[in-house]
């Protein structure tokens, strides 16, 4: 939806991002305006509610549950479990004046317009390839009957196409990238918030609009399964401005060193809140310039975020296929009970089945363990990264296309910055660098809880003793190694030489 103009290479895409705007004013400043809510879920710094209370008396805001219109990729159940509560809190936040609606997003619009008598409909972008799909034909739809339309940007530092290599094409690699947006200048939060008090309007002022009941989504799992995840989350956007306000006074000064340290909480849990725009990645910069000196790190892990829509942006084709063709002819293997036995945390490998469990308890992996998982399923277990992917997908409360895609091919080896060489980790090794007294194994995996820090990563080396005092017999208690690390190694190192 970014524009009805066009550029060189990228059709329908604009060179100023001022091509975004309508091309004629809305009719009045003294009309209804519709704000559509999607992955925005906040009243601050919301450039398309900011932009529809400039121009209008009154605004009714709207959300529009369309999974299909987002295929292949629909909202997980972790994602909508989420999706849930956070707007269920948008709404209390908007004092029930939420209209919530399902089906198709275009005739649906159409329809709230007309019964409305809205003169405009505003809506902050997203960028995933159905999305844009989608949003461009809601904005030459609804412009073709003189409807406002217009998009903001909520969920980026910046927009995709503002940022060019030298050669004026999009980046690969992520170091040029991240020094190119310091050279722009991080932006900082544009607005605070309004009274909206006096300028919303629900669903119950125009007849014939019947409001949908949250619950008539469907959203929750109808087995209870998702008792973890409340435990460990408040899905809202009080909490998330409480997590930013935590983290900047205590763990982000010890964030470079205490991010690779799983069993420590010293990373700052924020990403389904960004995912979901309870949080934008403005308001965190903003926090952040009050901590300069301490969160200089921290900020760069918000450029790989922007890195993974830049990516997905221009090489749409990547959260199904590699970013690097050659991987077109990799002999990846199809063993569907390895892959149950990863998704399930039953490798056998103590740091995978720790992260495997967490992930499922929680709807969330620490960043360092993400990349162990993945590193046994696409080189040790030589199973696809999509397959990864896809469970990654349903289980992550922070889901989001783009950085799972990224955070896949990066650790396959076959997308943005990978490696000279082809990266194999070492689940023991890292185990015995990162957890070394074995405090997050022995959280998520309490079977071995008893074993002694030398043998928590490999308790198929401890002598029978070690396993008999500390309660554990291999193959009942907790599995054998479904593979062998070294020998799976040279495997995919031998499988890299075909394709390399």
């Amino acid at each position: 939806d970014i524009a009805l103009g066009s550029r060189p290479g990228l059709p329908g895409f604009p060179t100023d991002p001022r091509c975004a705007r309508p091309r004629r004013r809305c009719r009045s400043t003294m009309s209804l305006a519709i704000v559509w809510f999607r992955r925005d879920l906040r009243l601050q710094d919301n450039p398309a509610l900011a932009t529809a209370l400039s121009n209008h008396r009154q605004v009714l805001p709207l959300y529009i549950h369309a999974p299909q219109e987002e295929a292949p990729w629909q909202p997980g159940a972790a994602s909508r479990w989420w999706l849930h509560h956070a707007l269920t809190d948008l709404s209390e936040q908007l004092a029930g004046c939420l209209l919530i609606q399902s089906g198709d997003s275009l005739p649906v619009l159409q329809e709230i317009v007309e019964r409305s008598g809205a003169a405009a409909v505003y809506w902050n972008r997203l960028y995933e390839p159905a999305a844009v799909a989608r949003d461009t034909e809601v904005k030459q739809r609804l412009r073709a009957v003189n409807i406002g339309a217009e998009s903001g940007n909520a969920a980026l530092l910046f927009e995709p196409w503002e940022i060019k290599n030298k050669q004026k094409l999009p980046f690969r690699v992520f170091t040029p990238f991240w020094k190119r947006l310091q050279e722009a200048g991080l932006p900082q939060a544009r607005d605070k918030g309004t009274d909206l008090r006096s300028r919303i309007v629900g669903p119950t002022t125009f007849k014939g609009i019947e409001q949908r009941a949250l619950e008539s989504l469907k959203l929750l799992p109808s087995t209870r399964w998702d008792s973890g995840m409340h435990a460990a989350w408040q899905p809202t956007r009080a909490a998330a401005e409480a997590r930013l306000e935590e983290f900047l006074a205590t763990e982000v000064r010890h964030y470079a060193q205490g991010r690779d340290l799983p069993a420590r909480d010293q990373v700052s849990r924020l990403s389904p809140y960004l995912h979901f725009g309870q949080l934008g990645p403005r308001e965190v910069v903003s926090a952040c310039r009050r901590e300069r000196q301490t969160a200089a790190e921290y900020l760069r892990e918000l450029g790989w975020r922007e890195f993974a829509h830049h990516l997905l942006f221009h090489f749409p084709h990547t959260s199904e296929a590699a970013l690097d063709p050659r991987f077109a002819a990799f002999p990846w293997r199809d063993d569907a009970v390895a892959l149950r036995a990863w998704q399930q945390g039953d490798t056998g490998i103590p740091l995978v089945d720790a992260g495997m469990r967490q992930l499922w308890a929680i709807g969330w992996m620490h960043n360092r363990v993400r990349m162990i998982v993945a590193s046994l399923l696409t080189k040790n277990l030589l199973l696809p990264w999509q397959a990864g992917a896809r469970w990654f997908w349903d289980t992550l409360v922070d889901a989001d296309l783009a950085s799972n895609t990224l955070g896949w091919q990066w650790t396959a080896g076959c997308g943005a910055d990978a490696a000279p060489y082809f990266r194999v980790f070492n689940p023991v090794l890292q185990g015995e660098k990162f957890d070394p007294d074995g405090g997050y194994v022995r959280r998520w995996v309490p079977a071995l809880s008893a074993l002694p820090n030398k043998w928590i990563h490999r308790p198929w080396d401890a002598p029978d003793g070690v396993l008999a005092e500390a309660g554990v017999a291999l193959g009942r208690d907790y599995p054998h190694p479904i593979v062998d690390l070294k020998a799976t190694r040279q495997r995919a190192l031998d499988a890299w030489s075909k394709v390399k």
